[in-house]
Order: C-alpha cells, then structure tokens, then sequence
C-alpha cells in the first residue's frame, strides 16, 4: 500500500489546484460543475446568491449571471438537496433514493423516518396526485392531510408537508422544479430528472467519494457527519501523511508531484476549499466564521465575509455589500490577516474591482 507524504504547504497546493482556484482558469460552466460535483444553493445575497460566486471566482470575468439560470432552465443542472448538480449526475443517486431511508439494518432514526412517512402515506399520495395534476406548485399549495405531525425541538414544527416533501425528494418521487421568486416549486421527479438507468449502490458510492476526493483533492478519510454532502471520503485515493496532522488522509494521486501559480481569489464563505472549517484550520490556519447569525455588535468580519485566497495561502477577509438600491459595491473593510506585501494588496483589489464589474454596480471603498 502507497503511502505518500507531504508537506502541509503541498497539500494547500493540491487543495487550490483541485478547486480550480489556480492562475489557469478553467472556462465553461457545465465541465466547471461537473468538476466540482456541485453547487451549494444558498439565497443571501449580501453579494451574490453562494452559487454565482463560486462560478465567477473560478471562471472570472466570462461567467454571466445568465448562464446559471440557462442551465437551470434547459434541465443541465437540477437541483437536488439544495445543491446544484450536473443532471447526469442524478444516475449516482437512484439507488440510494430506491433503499431510504438507508440500506441493510436500519438505525433507530431511519425506523422513525420510516414511520413517520408511513404513517402519513394518504398525504404522500395527495401530494403526488397533485402535483400530477397541476404542478409544478409551491409548498403552500399543497395538502396538509397529516395524521402524525412532525415533531422537533421546535425549528421545523407545524411544517409537515415541507419535511414530508424533503422525505419524498430522498425517495425520488418529487424534485425541485424551479421558483416563483424565493417560492421553491415542486414537482413528480420524473418530470424534473433526467431517465438515466441507476448506478448499483456500491458502486454509485464509490464513484461519488471519487469524485469528491477529486474535486478537494486531499480530504481526510473520516469526518463528521455534514448535510447534504459528505467532508469525507473513505478508502478512495491514496493513503497520506500530512505533516503536522494526525488522522488518515486520502489525497487524489493525480494532484502528486504539481506545484502551483497561484492568484488572488474571493470566495464565497459557503465555497467547497473553506466549508469543511475543520480542514480549513488544519491545511490553512485560518480563522474564520460566517457571522451572518451573530448580532452586529459580535462581529469581526462582517455579515457575509468573503474569505480572500492569495496563491495557496488565505489571507483575509472581504467584508462588502452590494446595496443594489444605489448601484453600488459597498467595501466596509478589507482584513488582512498578516502583512500584506504590495503586490498582495495590489492583486486583491484588482479581483474586487473585478468583483464590482461583474455585478455591473460602481466600487465604493467605506471611506469615500
């Protein structure tokens, strides 16, 4: 068995290349996702919906807001458990939707899952009928006929038919069709997926852990748990060692023996090289927290910080708002970690002047 080791500045590297976060650009939308595997769906616009902002911090100037939504709307992209993913992709997902709420032996939680739904079938049928009949339609124009309401420790509360509707998207029976503003649409899922034959289970896994580890290139074997989409990666790869750091890493081979031409990068605070804030610390040494749920008062960086990558380094951090109101990109404070050299600083503002542009809203430093 190989097992390889790296510095902890070669694993930064291989952790910017593998994002697509380097000096060669990448240049078409549709391969950009199926690089990545996704695209988080998250509406704060303090700048940018997240999504568009991880498309325009690798593709630049090129990517179009437009874009996006073209290939929403042409079915290339669907959405599934508020990511973004290559359509194509949904073959990965069939047999995992075939055997909820989860394969072999249930855990006590699944059984309860499995209850519930069971328990509320009338309803499931009601909605499908529905939405048969007349969908795509928002949640609210749906049936609550529930026996058994949900129960939680009070967020989800008096929402049975929206938590009944995610139970039935891990099932394959309805999908995301598209909004009404911020009303998420619902429709059948075979109207929305395309008909592409199921992956065997094992092998569906094993192929999306591939594609993870791909896309990160260096991510530890286990983590904990995270919604949506695994930090993991299991066995896949190749066994590493990385200096300083405990654990078992698995890092992509393919990613071995490269270097990096760097650049400087603003990032969305949800984007895939920081989201896993544990791995951000340990690669990075970086500090940092989406302040967003912090009263004003509370916070150091700002409301919607955008986390600002220089070569394989993060450096600091862009706290800005785009006050659409006036047409402007408002720059409240630019933090910078360390001493910036002039270059470093140069750079930066280059890419938020590119920002800026690419909003088509004017740059207004916070003391002009």
């Amino acid at each position: 068995m190989t097992l390889h080791r790296l510095s902890r500045v070669e694993a930064r590297q291989i952790a910017v290349r593998a994002q697509l976060l380097d000096s060669a650009r990448p240049t078409d939308l549709q391969d950009l996702v199926r690089h990545l595997t996704l695209l988080q769906l998250e509406p704060t616009a303090a700048v940018a919906p997240s999504a568009e902002v991880v498309a325009w911090s690798r593709l630049g100037p090129r990517f179009r807001r437009a874009d996006l939504e073209d290939a929403i709307a042409d079915g290339s992209l669907v959405e599934l458990h508020s990511m973004l993913r290559p359509a194509e992709d949904i073959a990965l997902y069939r047999a995992e939707m075939a055997v909820w709420p989860g394969p072999g032996e249930l855990k006590d939680w699944e059984i309860s899952l499995r209850d519930w739904v069971e328990a509320n079938d009338d309803t499931r049928r009601d909605i499908l009928d529905k939405l048969y009949d007349e969908g795509p339609l928002p949640t609210n124009a749906l049936p609550d006929t529930t026996l058994i309401p949900w129960e939680s420790s009070g967020w989800n509360n008096d929402r049975n038919v929206r938590m009944l509707l995610d139970r039935m998207v891990q099932r394959g029976e309805v999908a995301t069709a598209g909004y009404d503003g911020r009303q998420r649409l619902w429709d059948l899922a075979e109207r929305v997926y395309p008909d592409v034959e199921p992956v065997p289970y094992d092998e569906a896994m094993r192929i999306r852990a591939e594609r993870r580890l791909h896309s990160l290139g260096i991510a530890r074997e286990r983590a904990s748990k995270a919604p949506n989409e695994p930090n993991d990666v299991g066995p896949v790869g190749e066994a590493v060692e990385v200096e300083g750091l405990r654990g078992r890493w698995r890092v992509d081979p393919a990613y071995l023996g490269g270097g990096l031409t760097g650049r400087a990068a603003l990032l969305s605070p949800l984007d895939r090289l920081v989201f896993d804030r544990k791995r951000m610390v340990e690669l990075f040494d970086f500090d940092y927290q989406l302040e967003m749920y912090k009263p004003a008062a509370k916070r150091r960086w700002g409301y919607w910080a955008l986390p600002i990558l220089y070569d394989d380094r993060l450096v600091g951090k862009l706290d800005a708002t785009a006050v659409r109101s006036d047409g402007v990109l408002r720059v409240d404070a630019v933090h910078e970690d360390d001493e910036w050299s002039h270059s470093m600083r140069a750079a930066v503002e280059d890419e938020i002047r590119s920002l800026a542009e690419w909003l088509a809203l004017e740059l207004v430093w916070g003391d002009d």
